[in-house]
């Protein structure tokens, strides 16, 4: 059974989780927006979305772009849960693993890491 939690509460997981991040790596965070949204269209059950061009990917020719994005889906990791504690560790994860995308951490070592 997912877990019953209201968008605003959900709201501050995140930004809780954000503040978990060491402010050195926070600092070093560039034109990079953090979103929640209910779900991905095409992917329903995941839990969350890097999209744009890493910070290791970045040269001299990297300027006048959108920001990156990552989103968080509420939905799919409500659904993801057992209890709030689990939506709050799962959250934090959640965030963590898609800032590691953003600082261009692959998919594979962040597994290795435990932040899969």
């Amino acid at each position: 059974m997912p877990v019953v939690m209201d968008e605003q509460r959900f709201d501050e997981l995140v930004s809780d989780a954000l503040d978990l991040v060491p402010a050195r790596l926070a600092a070093a965070m560039d034109n990079v927006v953090v979103l929640v949204a209910e779900r991905h269209p095409e992917e329903p059950d995941l839990l969350g979305l890097y999209e744009g061009i890493a910070l290791t990917d970045r040269d001299s020719t990297y300027g006048g772009v959108l920001p990156d994005t990552i989103t968080v889906f509420r939905g799919a990791l409500l659904d993801h849960c057992g209890d709030e504690a689990e939506v709050v560790r799962e959250v934090a994860i959640t965030v963590v693993h898609e800032i590691a995308h953003h600082f261009g951490i692959a998919e594979e070592r962040l597994h290795e890491l435990g932040w899969g």
